[in-house]
């Protein structure tokens, strides 16, 4: 199954728009994330971003959005109504397919500790993430706000849970953490009274409402709190209201833990109170996007067992729960997996004529460190191949055990280098995304200077880190030329040229990208480096064509 995750950073900016949209660019320049939502709202003067992904580009884009927000966002002069801490409020990570809440709190450690090794920003985590019960809560994280972040730093019981307790004032705090996913469902009645849909809210949510006495007023318990009657489903908030605009009301509800309390069964509980108020329900609402899982669910739970395909479910869902009665229910659109099928900007998504097209066209990206990339990645995938020639054949025996290493390896690094297929074009879109931040003021050139800067050394990194992958798999390589089925040696050749081939087309990226780099430590370091890549993996590649010689002429 598909990994995705979906996270929803906050940021302390509802007003500046090329704050905004230079945010909104971080994330789309990552490869392998799709943004889904931009919000900003004026009065709270905050910004909410939605996007999903597989999960190291959602940390990617979580991070590169996060940088742009910390040079871009001064809290010094930030004022709004909505609670928050930081230029990057709030960053939750939350799982949607194929990923556990365990490796959601995974993602969130890895985002926060980057951003304080790297931006200097205290990280607090909170929901699953938390360490500690009072920290679990984000409104009370939040306890004090920007304002009184420095008096919380300085007390030992709020130090940061990663950087120091050191008051940046100009970025503040940011809070990051796992939650679940939160679908905002509403069930339509046929009236439109909304006291008949609040009653119903006040009998199906959690929080229940309060036990009155003969006189209406709230009865009290010992300890003076008001007594609740609790409602009938468990991890659901609702409301009634009304839609003048159909001339109904809806019971509106938020499904906090879609797998506690299900749209279906949230859908099937008020057809069952309001029948008892004499209320018809005429069909439902999802509101924004959803999990596959939870269509699929409610499609398992009308299909009575029979064996239906996912499309079918997903149909038999939307006709059930009456998805379509206020407007048309697409699923390609409100289905977050559908969503990323139907344009996935990923170049190792592609087939090969749309990739080669790509390549071809008058873009920038991908360009040659990509192509490099891949390379590496069709010589570690003929190393593969080579291994499964040898496994498994009486003649090599003897070998077997060794082959079946170097295939596990192999394999490794085959996945390794085709993330870089996409990183190379995520780290050079990175660098076009700084060189549009805004240089009116002598302040923003300063800043998109460093920005600049910055991205250039990442974006120098890629292809340094693919050179040093490219001499592991000719390592493995050379191995596979000396002890795998003869037959395939040609196929060895092959993958050896391929990897010197990527090695030496990533030495050409690093050194361009060398020459606009201002750090004389960072430049002198990785010349030196390279070189002595470039000449290990060129020893490789020879060795390979000794033995290939020895063998075949």
């Amino acid at each position: 199954m598909k990994q995705i995750v979906e996270c929803v950073p906050n940021f302390s900016d509802g007003r500046t728009l090329t704050t905004i949209e230079a945010i909104a660019a971080s994330v789309r320049s990552v490869s392998g994330v799709k943004l889904l939502n931009v919000e900003p709202d004026n009065d709270y003067n905050r910004t909410v971003v939605t996007f999903v992904g597989e999960p190291p580009a959602v940390v990617e884009a979580a991070f590169q959005a996060t940088k742009t927000a910390s040079l871009l966002i001064d809290m010094n002069t930030h004022k709004g109504a909505h609670p928050r801490i930081g230029a990057t409020d709030v960053v939750p990570f939350i799982p949607i397919s194929g990923v556990t809440m365990d490796e959601c709190v995974q993602l969130a450690n890895v985002f926060g500790r980057r951003v304080a090794e790297e931006l200097d920003i205290p990280i607090y985590l909170y929901e699953y993430a938390a360490r500690s019960p009072q920290r679990r809560n984000l409104a009370d994280i939040r306890k004090g706000e920007y304002e009184g972040l420095p008096e919380k730093l300085n007390d030992p019981a709020w130090f940061p849970d990663y950087g120091a307790a050191t008051f940046n004032s100009k970025s503040g705090a940011t809070v990051t953490g796992a939650r679940k996913f939160l679908i905002a469902y509403n069930v339509n009645l046929g009236t439109p009274d909304d006291k008949l849909a609040h009653e119903i809210a006040l009998r199906i949510r959690e929080s229940g409402r309060p036990k009155k006495g003969p006189d209406g007023k709230p009865l009290k318990d010992e300890n003076v709190e008001t007594i609740k009657i609790p409602g009938t489903l468990k991890a659901v908030k609702a409301m009634g209201v009304r839609l003048e605009r159909f001339n109904i009301s809806q019971v509106s509800i938020n499904l906090v833990d879609f797998e506690t309390t299900s749209m279906h069964d949230a859908f099937e509980e008020v057809k069952k109170q309001a029948f008892s108020l004499g209320v018809e329900v005429a069909g439902s609402e999802l509101v924004g996007l959803t999990p596959l899982k939870a269509v699929l669910m409610a499609g398992k739970f009308y299909s009575q067992g029979q064996p239906l395909e996912d499309r079918e479910l997903v149909e038999l869902a939307v006709r059930k729960l009456g998805l379509n009665q206020l407007e048309p229910f697409d699923p390609k659109k409100k289905i977050i997996e559908y969503q990323l099928e139907e344009d996935s900007p990923m170049l190792v998504k592609k087939t090969v004529l749309a990739f080669l097209d790509e390549t071809a066209s008058n873009s920038p990206a991908p360009g040659g460190g990509s192509i490099a990339a891949l390379a590496g990645t069709l010589g570690a995938a003929l190393t593969s191949m080579v291994c499964r020639l040898t496994i498994g054949k009486k003649k090599y025996a003897d070998v077997q055990e060794t082959m079946e290493e170097v295939l596990s390896k192999a394999e490794a690094l085959r996945a390794r280098l085709t993330a870089i297929i996409d990183a190379d074009t995520a780290a050079f879109n990175n660098v076009m995304a700084a060189f549009g931040l805004p240089k009116e003021t002598e302040e923003q050139m300063v800043i998109r200077s460093k920005a600049i800067q910055g991205a250039t050394k990442e974006a120098t990194l890629v292809p340094f880190h693919l050179m040093k992958l490219c001499e592991e798999a000719l390592a493995l390589t050379k191995i596979v030329a000396e002890k795998g089925n003869p037959n395939s040696i040609s196929d060895a050749g092959v993958a050896a040229l391929m990897l010197h081939a990527a090695c030496e087309g990533a030495k050409l990226n690093v050194k361009i990208n060398l020459s606009t780099i201002s750090d004389e430590q960072f430049v002198a370091r990785l010349r030196s480096d390279i070189a002595g890549i470039a000449q290990r993996v060129k020893d490789l590649a020879t060795a390979v064509e000794f033995r290939i010689t020895s063998v075949i002429g």
